[in-house]
């Protein structure tokens, strides 16, 4: 039961979410496109139904039924403390979306693990479905970190479950295509990663890739020196993606699955 009802949740937010952030993007675009959008979301969609297909197969729930083990067991540092309620809830989703921007700055430093983050860097323009794009090895590492995190904080399964859906909105929120009016804008990114903060992050300069992690909330990105406001051409001139894939048609879905393992080339640092 707690499988089926889970299941729905996330799938069902996921499927909501999705829908009005597409329609938004139709009709409040914030940048023209570069590329045929049929093709990329027929590529993102098939890497995100891989992905779903994968973890269902090989760990289903396993972050959610891992909080519950540990609740049972005491395990972790707010069973250990006796931390419920809504301050454990609170607590628990901030520390895990700390754990995921750190993790987020190290697929970036570390060259092994930027073979497999960089699948999400190629799209060549932004939207909904880049925030899901993922190379499969990267969701499942992902997972595992999540894991130990969940495991190490003795998070409760409902802040687990919030998080998962919670991540899932604000990835794709922020990567969309979506104009909003730039006071409003500014008021946004003092709670919650906007589009126009985390483009920069899609930006072909390397100083600018590497800012703006932040998936959920921007505090981390300005309390630990990886802020930055704006890209230095302007959000409407900015180049999105990396400089040594320019070709969609270089971008299918066996191209990315293998980019990880093709020769790699280090980044700049311009």
């Amino acid at each position: 039961m707690l499988s089926i009802t889970t299941d729905t949740l996330r799938f069902g937010s996921f499927a909501v979410i999705f829908v009005v952030l597409a329609l938004a993007e139709h009709f409040f675009p914030r940048r023209p496109l570069s590329v045929s959008k049929s093709q990329r979301w027929f590529v993102n969609l098939s890497i995100v139904a891989l992905d779903n297909l994968l973890v269902r197969m090989l760990i289903p729930l396993a972050p959610i039924a891992l909080a519950e083990r540990a609740r049972i067991e005491g395990w972790g540092l707010f069973n250990l403390f006796g931390l419920t309620g809504w301050q454990e809830l609170v607590a628990s989703i901030l520390f895990l979306d700390l754990v995921i921007y750190l993790q987020h700055r190290l697929f970036h430093r570390v060259p092994l693990l930027w073979r497999l983050h960089r699948v999400h860097h190629t799209d060549l323009d932004l939207d909904v479905t880049t925030g899901t794009r993922f190379h499969p090895l990267e969701i499942l590492l992902s997972l595992g970190v999540k894991m130990g995190a969940v495991l190490a904080l003795g998070a409760s399964p409902l802040a687990v479950l919030l998080f998962e859906v919670l991540l899932n909105a604000t990835s794709m929120f922020s990567h969309a295509d979506l104009r909003i009016p730039l006071k409003m804008d500014r008021l946004l990114r003092m709670i919650v990663v906007t589009p126009d903060m985390h483009r920069v992050h899609h930006s072909v300069y390397p100083v600018e890739t590497d800012s703006n992690f932040g998936f959920n909330v921007p505090w981390w990105d300005r309390l630990l020196g990886t802020y930055r406001a704006q890209p230095r051409d302007g959000h409407d001139k900015m180049l999105i993606g990396l400089r040594e894939f320019r070709d969609q048609a270089q971008l299918g879905i066996w191209q990315l699955l293998t980019l990880p393992f093709a020769p790699y080339r280090s980044r700049r640092n311009d």
